[in-house]
């Protein structure tokens, strides 16, 4: 692939922290930390563990105190800053999505991008064409690192981890540097599986406000995500040998399918739903003739749309069971988290810093809201408004996930200008 003039960099900050930001990425991603649904465990895998006790070593050579890997695999860290400042927290998670194989990535990194199509080398079936992906359209010049073609990279969330190692080994190596408010850091595992905030320590962590870096494109501050909710749909038929099974067998294998075949395509539905829209997914389908598991997550960013969500499906379930009064068909409903907006819109100042952090790394705040959610939304719920800032990566959980360097750059010049904000609105 051929070369353009490379691009610029936000800030001299961002400039001062690109290398560092990109040895550590290029050395987390490598680590393969793929979470896994339905474990009870925290971590829910071991491997989890290998990068958890990197980056403890790693903040203990930056200089960090209270460092730590408590018994769930979570890493904290402290920096000390202004007394007079809130103190505040940094958090990103450790995770892989279980989605796509994050085991033996090999990550490729091209200098000057030049705008066109990039064959991956581990398949050339797998293609980041510019045409298809808007915003890797934009990036002409940037310093690209991709997946092989062959894993995820794991940008989601390794750039939000490299990002915060290198503001506050920057901060640290600083001490004659513009005052900055009190750091927590703190790095998660399991996010990916819905349990990413449920064991963090969060008087012992100290913070009064804190940021995820999870997001995505430069600018972007989250303040939004789903309402989230999990369903099981429980169907018990009646099991009998084939041979005799007239007027006996009620297979709940085809049962499920029904009930799954009923779902709308054209709404309520991810592949067709777009920003605030909400939607019914199944997930996972498990078991045998006599008894089937559908598993579904719901989505919506108003809690009553989430309401009426769960409600259609309790209909379908219902009516299922009246064709069909022979079979057993439950409906167990889990909630996972709710729309962080509720308690982060309460505190403005937590936003009102963040766009003045993201203005001085050189760039305009873009508000954003989140078709997921994150590590803030639980803690949020918790009583931690915890909104959600760019890290700069993009096509998440797939083949084709690729991070901009000068964008990951800006994302921790942005840490750094942040404490730097909350030390001056303290004075």
């Amino acid at each position: 692939m051929a070369t353009s003039p490379k691009a610029e960099f936000a800030s001299p900050l961002a400039a001062e922290l690109a290398e560092d930001v990109l040895e550590r990425f290029l050395r987390y991603v490598r680590i393969d930390t793929q979470s896994a649904a339905g474990a009870e465990a925290s971590p829910s895998t071991e491997k989890q563990l290998d990068l958890a006790r990197l980056l403890r070593d790693e903040l203990e050579e930056i200089g960090l105190h209270d460092v730590r890997l408590d018994e769930h695999g979570y890493v904290y860290g402290s920096l000390d800053g202004v007394e007079s400042a809130p103190v505040i927290g940094l958090i990103a998670h450790i995770d892989t999505s279980p989605d796509v194989t994050g085991a033996g990535v090999d990550p490729q990194l091209y200098r000057g991008y030049d705008g066109g199509r990039i064959e991956l080398p581990g398949d050339p079936n797998v293609v980041l064409d510019p045409e298809e992906l808007p915003l890797l359209k934009g990036k002409i010049g940037h310093d690209l690192v991709t997946t092989d073609g062959t894993t995820l990279l794991g940008a989601d969330d390794k750039a939000g981890v490299a990002e915060i190692m290198a503001a506050v080994a920057h901060l640290k190596r600083s001490p004659d540097g513009p005052p900055h408010a009190p750091i927590r850091v703190c790095f998660t595992v399991d996010e990916e599986v819905a349990g990413g905030a449920d064991h963090l320590d969060l008087e012992r962590f100290g913070a009064k406000y804190a940021y995820t870096l999870d997001g995505a494109a430069p600018g972007e501050i989250d303040t939004e995500t789903f309402n989230a909710a999990k369903v099981a749909v429980a169907i018990r038929g009646r099991s009998t040998h084939p041979g005799t099974a007239k007027g006996q067998l009620v297979n709940a294998i085809k049962l499920a399918a029904d009930f799954v075949a009923v779902l709308p395509r054209d709404a309520r539905s991810p592949e067709t739903t777009e920003q605030r829209e909400g939607f019914v997914h199944p997930t996972k389908i498990s078991g045998g003739a006599e008894e089937v598991m559908v598993e579904l997550i719901v989505r919506d960013h108003d809690a009553a749309k989430l309401a009426e969500h769960i409600e259609f499906l309790r209909r379908l379930a219902a009516e299922l069971r009246e064709r069909e009064p022979r079979a057993a068909v439950d409906v167990v409903e889990e909630e996972q988290y709710r729309n962080m907006f509720d308690v982060i819109s309460r505190h403005p100042e937590v936003i009102e810093a963040a766009e003045e952090a993201v203005r001085r790394a050189g760039i305009e705040p873009v508000h954003t809201i989140i078709r997921g959610g994150t590590d803030g939304a639980r803690l949020s719920q918790r009583g931690l408004p915890t909104p959600n800032l760019f890290t700069g990566g993009s096509e998440y959980h797939s083949r084709r996930e690729w991070a901009s360097v000068q964008d990951m750059a800006a994302a921790a010049a942005t840490i750094v200008e942040l404490a730097q904000v909350w030390a001056e609105r303290s004075s």
